[in-house]
């Protein structure tokens, strides 16, 4: 006998089928523009651009379940309607689930560096998963990445060297509200620097 299925918590997305693209509509009732945020841990940044721009809708995608939960908590006792929780990971989560040019803004912040060689294959940031990513982007959608990791910054530098599929943008501080991740507070605590880069689907 199966086992029945797990209840979502509120302001979770539970898939019905993973084995296929999503609708907009099973992912937000009400329709806005979508952001996402890949590896959103404790909810920090989520929850922040989803107080400053009610219009919009934001869905976090976290591997860890107790995360989930506890961001969807956070997202309940602040009364945040445009948040919803997706526990899965963030590269399946691009390359099969969201639906095709559906997102407005995708956040890849502070993901884990996978600092030696051997596991360099393991680093999202690849030109296969760029492919995906200019899927899932509306046209003129931006793609937003950040790290506190020096290497990991200079591969994703040389990957765009040679990948034309999305073009580069100037991003200053004081652009446009960005709040800070848990990671990205913690270790600037500690003296490090962040560097990031945008990045746009051509219209």
């Amino acid at each position: 006998m199966d086992p029945a299925p797990r209840r979502p918590e509120p302001h979770e997305y539970l898939p019905a089928d993973y084995f296929r693209r999503a609708e907009r509509s099973e992912i937000f009732s009400h329709q806005a523009p979508l952001e996402v945020d890949l590896g959103c841990g404790d909810g920090s940044f989520l929850l922040g651009m989803a107080r400053e721009f009610p219009e919009r809708n934001f869905l976090g995608v976290e591997r860890l379940l107790g995360r989930v939960r506890k961001v969807c908590k956070r997202a309940s006792n602040a009364g945040l309607e445009n948040v919803r929780l997706l526990r899965l990971e963030s590269r399946y989560t691009i390359e099969w689930l969201l639906p095709e040019a559906s997102v407005s803004r995708l956040h890849l912040l502070c993901p884990d560096p996978w600092p030696k060689v051997r596991h360099h294959r393991r680093r999202l940031f690849q030109p296969p998963f760029l492919d995906a990513v200019r899927k899932v982007l509306v046209p003129g959608g931006e793609f937003l990445f950040m790290t506190d990791h020096p290497e990991y910054f200079e591969w994703a530098e040389e990957i765009m060297t040679h990948y034309t599929g999305l073009q580069k943008l100037p991003w200053q501080d004081g652009d446009f509200f960005y709040p800070k991740t848990d990671f990205q507070v913690q270790w600037e605590s500690e003296g490090k620097s962040m560097h990031r880069m945008r990045l746009a689907q051509p219209l």
